[in-house]
């Protein structure tokens, strides 16, 4: 079994490039911050980062000027308010000026979706009759080629269309994988599935690697095949303050530090030395702040809720 472990830094320094297209998702579950980090440490410039929802992953990484693009569907600060950051970016161009192209959730899902199997777009109905066009110009439609033999719930003239991303580099996170990159995701898992297999390139992250008996014991929460990814990283914690289902649970107390953080562009900078620049790698992150926060992995463990066992049944080869 060839394995595809490395570190961090390695894995963002080999597969993350200037004026790449960058996906790092997660929905609300397991956004990888540690590699949003590393990216800024190392100074990447000029990139793409498309996500469905930015969350503080890319509020920070705008705020470090990383960016020229972002292409998502919804912004905010979850449960919160606004992501500061991007906003002084579109408003007024500080630290530089980024573009933005919006699409729906699922407007965006589809564009995960066309992008695994690499058709040309995905089609979308939920766009008809809606003011999205007026500021989302790369949403086309094309006519129905079975109107009037379609069913009553398909009898549509036309129907919109979103094009898929297939993006340089996917960044995910999940629970745990084998040296090959095999990886088992749960809870809330988002599109990070379909992103896997529309991008060029995949870092995967995970919180343990396991023998690949454990990944085969369990196939269905295989997501993800090492076929198709190129780096494995395994860095423990390495979502915070989002969470690891099953692991640990989300910080809300650092998303409402940021709201009021953020606000101040000399308080973000000033931030981003401090927690970004002035540590070495993720490890030094979490002694950080472990020294300031000693219990903060008690906060935020998880209670036990067991999943059912099943069999999966043993057959005899063919």
């Amino acid at each position: 079994m060839t394995t595809k472990i490395t570190d961090m830094r390695t894995a963002i320094s080999a597969h993350v490039h200037d004026g790449d297209c960058v996906v790092i998702e997660g929905f609300t579950a397991c956004i990888c911050f540690a590699a949003a980090h590393e990216i800024i440490r190392q100074g990447r410039r000029e990139l793409t980062l498309c996500r469905m929802t930015p969350d503080l992953v890319y509020d920070q990484m705008i705020a470090a000027g990383c960016a020229r693009k972002l292409v998502c569907s919804h912004l905010d600060n979850p449960g919160v308010g606004s992501l500061h950051c991007v906003r002084r970016a579109v408003e007024c161009g500080v630290p530089r000026a980024l573009e933005l192209e919006e699409y729906s959730h699922f407007g965006m899902v589809g564009r995960y979706m066309a992008g695994a199997v690499r058709l040309p777009f995905c089609l979308v109905r939920s766009y008809r009759g809606t003011g999205q066009l007026k500021v989302k110009p790369r949403i086309k439609f094309v006519p129905n080629p079975y109107d009037g033999v379609a069913s009553e719930f398909t009898h549509v003239d036309s129907v919109a269309m979103v094009p898929p991303p297939n993006p340089d580099v996917a960044i995910l996170h999940a629970q745990r994988a084998d040296a090959a990159g095999n990886t088992q995701m749960w809870g809330l898992l988002g599109a990070q599935k379909e992103v896997a297999f529309a991008a060029e390139r995949v870092i995967v992250v995970v919180e343990e690697i396991v023998d690949s008996a454990v990944i085969r014991s369990d196939p269905n929460r295989a997501m993800v095949p090492g076929l198709v990814v190129d780096a494995l990283v395994q860095q423990p914690y390495a979502v915070h303050p989002s969470y690891a289902q099953g692991y640990y649970d989300r910080d809300n107390q650092f998303y409402l530090q940021w709201d009021a953080i953020s606000r101040d562009e000399d308080a973000t900078r000033v931030w981003l030395r401090e927690w970004v620049y002035g540590v070495d790698d993720w490890e030094d992150y979490l002694a950080k702040m472990e020294s300031e926060q000693p219990d903060i992995w008690e906060r935020l463990a998880p209670e036990e809720a067991l999943a059912q066992s099943v069999n999966c049944g043993a057959y005899a080869l063919a």
